[in-house]
């Protein structure tokens, strides 16, 4: 028994999709697509005239293609949209010139704040993107255009492949640490490490001394809130202030950034009316971003369309 439960992977995140009931695709008259290529997860994102009709998100594989292609099969879902039905397709992320569909790339700092302009609104002004390998701090204007923008330039450990490393190495799932952080007495010291090699040192040496798990699993939020916190204090944080990534669905780390920033985040994504009852998935919005700029070239005439049926 304890043999099966050392074998659980338990930095393995929870896959989403999603298909708008309340779009026909076959009545649009442009469907387009994102797909953002990650070095942790990789997302397709569709839509129909503009507005959004299907998303699908799920783990890298070690193929950016495969991956590629598996993101927007889990987008099509179990509608008979296929590939050769989207007019025109934008890749994204660190393997976006490996994206079959594609007909051309945009960088993942351009989507993302594009996407997040569409999820939060107009009035967004900074972006702070948790990816997988790096965190990106990005201040725009109203139409999602970035101004500026700043990467973290540590390794890992602020990231979310550092908190899938933390997950396995504590034995507890990953959707859970953020939570479980607040499970404590007081908040203990953080993690001093930037490396996850030597973070990972760290926490065995916490645990080996006997630190509770849940004080554990705070001193590491709180480590990752603060050098997040360092990264957005260099690039300069305008209200309105959102997140996107995996990390985003941590309230351990988003929490203790907001406390350390002494700004809130804001609560939910889709400004659209319409919107308002859709899943939330903050993982979305550099294919989100990808999707509209497809569409924006097809609409101003910039691009020609590729369907073939």
């Amino acid at each position: 028994m304890a043999e099966e439960a050392n074998k659980q992977e338990y930095w393995r995140w929870p896959e989403s999709t999603w298909i708008n009931p309340d779009i026909d695709w076959k009545k649009g008259k442009i469907i387009t697509a994102g797909v953002d290529v990650g070095s942790v997860s990789s997302q397709a994102v569709i839509m129909v005239d503009g507005e959004l009709f299907a998303y699908g998100n799920t783990r890298t594989g070690s193929d950016s293609p495969d991956s590629a292609r598996k993101a927007l099969s889990i987008a099509f879902g179990e509608t008979d949209l296929k590939v050769e039905h989207i007019d025109y397709c934008i890749g994204t992320g660190y393997g976006r010139v490996n994206v079959p569909m594609a007909q051309r790339t945009i960088t993942e700092i351009a989507c993302h704040a594009r996407g997040a302009n569409f999820m939060y609104g107009p009035e967004v002004r900074t972006v702070m993107d948790m990816g997988g390998q790096d965190c990106k701090a990005i201040n725009c204007d109203d139409r999602g255009k970035v101004l500026n923008f700043m990467m973290n330039d540590k390794c890992a450990a602020g990231t979310g492949r550092g908190m899938e490393v933390f997950a396995d190495l504590i034995s507890v799932p990953v959707w859970e640490i953020g939570s479980r952080s607040f499970e404590i007495e007081k908040e203990p010291p953080m993690i001093s490490s930037t490396c996850v090699v030597f973070a990972k040192t760290e926490v065995v040496g916490l645990l080996e001394q006997g630190m509770p798990d849940n004080e554990i699993m705070a001193a590491y939020c709180s480590a990752m809130a603060h050098r997040i916190m360092e990264l957005l204090n260099r690039l300069g944080v305008k209200e309105k202030f959102v997140i996107t990534g995996g990390i985003a669905k941590n309230d351990g780390v988003v929490r203790r950034l907001e406390k350390e920033l002494g700004i809130s985040t804001a609560e939910k994504a889709w400004h659209k009316p319409e919107y308002s009852a859709y899943p939330f998935e903050t993982q979305i919005a550099g294919a989100l971003g990808a999707a509209l700029f497809s569409y924006a070239l097809l609409d101003r005439g910039k691009a020609k369309s590729v369907r073939k049926a």
